[in-house]
């Protein structure tokens, strides 16, 4: 759905984005990622059609970012907007108009969201009244109430306690269902494992790697796997041979093991598990996938620039 092709922008002596381009797959949940000051934010103002680039292009279903695809475009930003002295729902209803719904009809919809997330209540309060959770659900509301086809959030979990936090998750995930594009923008990696299909990382500028979550993992994994096991530990160990291999925990009644081992490769893996079947009581085997916060410091510190 989206094609960033070639971008870049420079403020005075500071290079924001440097030559950067990726793609952004229709109905996926499309994670942002890079340390602070890498970019992300002017990446995201350029697709949202805030700023332009300094050259480049954005463009949605092979047509150039115009004003028409930009009101398709939902838009939370990480910082709060909204005016302290205004009443909630009058101020979100003037906010959906802005976005091309009728008053009556953003009235109508509006009620229906704060029903949903738990927040009528809120509807003639002032904003200036609210906690910062609280205003974060309704500046997502907004950003989602006129159902675009591209909804970026940019740390849409900032100041939620975890229970207002599944609420919002579990509706960023209904809206992707119902064939919404996400960009998330976020430092928080537990929040990229559990949303994300697609990610691109950013730093100084640059794009480090990009594409689907699963095959960015395959392409950093070090061949790590687990047994877990009930007998003849001795013999595990000694099939890992030359592999780095250790015992890392027991249940508590004792009577399954769990080694980690690490291999050269798969098949060296795959010749240990062969020669210990049904030998060791073997109840499991996985292999273990580096996770999102190990890639994100791997990439960032050594400057890896290739997936």
């Amino acid at each position: 759905m989206i094609k960033i092709d070639s971008l870049s922008k420079r403020y005075t002596n500071t290079i924001a984005l440097d030559n950067v381009g990726f793609t952004i797959p229709q109905g996926s949940v499309f994670g942002f990622l890079g340390p602070n000051g890498a970019g992300k934010t002017t990446l995201i103002r350029i697709i949202a059609g805030i700023i332009l680039p300094d050259s480049g292009q954005v463009s949605m279903n092979g047509q150039a970012l115009n004003k028409l695809s930009v009101k398709r475009i939902g838009y939370l930003p990480e910082e709060r907007g909204l005016y302290k002295k205004m009443a909630v729902g009058e101020q979100a209803v003037y906010l959906a108009v802005l976005k091309g719904l009728s008053a009556k009809e953003a009235e109508k919809k509006l009620k229906l969201w704060f029903k949903k997330l738990n927040i009528s209540d809120w509807w003639d309060k002032k904003v200036e009244t609210l906690s910062k959770g609280m205003q974060q659900k309704i500046q997502f509301i907004i950003s989602a109430i006129h159902q675009p086809d591209i909804l970026i959030l940019d740390e849409p979990f900032t100041g939620l306690d975890p229970i207002n936090r599944e609420v919002l998750g579990n509706e960023i995930l209904e809206l992707n269902k119902l064939g919404m594009t996400i960009i998330l923008s976020t430092h928080d990696m537990n929040s990229v494992e559990q949303f994300c299909n697609h990610v691109v990382l950013i730093d100084k500028g640059n794009v480090l790697l990009s594409g689907k979550v699963n095959d960015i993992k395959q392409a950093k994994k070090s061949f790590v796997y687990e047994f877990y096991f009930k007998e003849n530990e001795e013999l595990l160990v000694n099939q890992c041979n030359q592999a780095e291999a250790k015992i890392i925990s027991t249940d508590k009644n004792d009577t399954e093991i769990c080694l980690k081992a690490q291999f050269k490769n798969e098949q060296e893996a795959e010749t240990v598990l062969a020669n210990v079947l049904g030998k060791i009581g073997l109840t499991s085997f996985r292999e273990i996938l580096p996770s999102m916060h190990d890639i994100f410091v791997e990439s960032v510190t050594e400057g890896n620039y290739e997936l």
